[in-house]
């Protein structure tokens, strides 16, 4: 006799197999998630400024380009100016450096050439005379930056000669030139 079988259990466990893959994928479909979280923040960085200037050209904050001329031994030069920080940051220091073109006696010879002195006022020089014999006085307190060097700077003094000296007749033009160095980088 032959006995036929509708739905053994190993069909209708491999098709409810495949019903519970299905039913799971589908499921699962809706529930995997991941769990995100962001952030954020700014700043701004900006550079500092070195600003070294000068005084108004002309004016008595800066008499530098005032000529003179017909000096003898024992005349006296005063030039005022005035150097200010106009930038952000302090400066740790200020170089300033002369050169003469063309050069001579009067700006190499270091005995008898030209001596210079720097002062400083603590309040604003007061300027009398006219250009360009100019001649400052400090009502403040005045201290002397550079005391008696050879050769050129802001107030410049003829040292005595003798008569007949190879001094007669030479000119120099005296360039004057500041350099301002930042302060030290810090923590900020």
């Amino acid at each position: 006799m032959i006995k036929t079988v509708f739905g053994g259990t190993g069909r209708k466990l491999l098709l409810t197999l495949g019903a519970l893959g299905v039913a799971g994928a589908l499921a699962g479909m809706g529930t995997f998630a991941t769990f995100t979280a962001t952030t954020s923040a700014s700043q701004t960085v900006a550079s500092g400024t070195v600003v070294i200037a000068l005084g108004n050209t002309g004016a008595s904050t800066n008499r530098l380009t005032v000529n003179a001329s017909g000096l003898v031994p024992g005349d006296t030069i005063q030039r005022s100016f005035d150097l200010s920080n106009t930038g952000s940051q302090d400066l740790a220091s200020v170089a300033f450096t002369t050169t003469a073109s063309p050069s001579s006696l009067l700006d190499t010879d270091g005995t008898n050439g030209l001596q210079m002195v720097i002062d400083r006022c603590s309040v604003a020089w007061t300027e009398s005379g006219s250009s360009p014999a100019f001649s400052y006085t400090c009502s403040g307190s005045t201290t002397t930056i550079v005391s008696s060097r050879a050769v050129i700077q802001s107030s410049l003094s003829m040292a005595a000669l003798s008569a007949g000296a190879t001094f007669q007749g030479l000119s120099s033009t005296l360039t004057y030139s500041f350099l301002g160095t930042q302060r030290a980088g810090s923590a900020h």
